[in-house]
């Protein structure tokens, strides 16, 4: 069985926090628009960061 099941942006979210990029503050243009790069939904999550 599948235990503490993560999204994508959740683990986007986690690379980029180890990386020290402060991932709500990320934002790219997309066809004049400003998109946040987890879509608003990610979180870093510490179990997956091993802190």
């Amino acid at each position: 069985a599948i235990e503490d099941r993560m999204h994508v942006h959740d683990i986007h979210s986690t690379i980029l926090h180890l990386l020290g990029v402060d991932h709500t503050q990320l934002v790219y243009h997309h066809k004049g628009r400003p998109e946040r790069i987890d879509q608003n939904e990610g979180h870093a999550n510490p179990k997956l960061a091993g802190v």
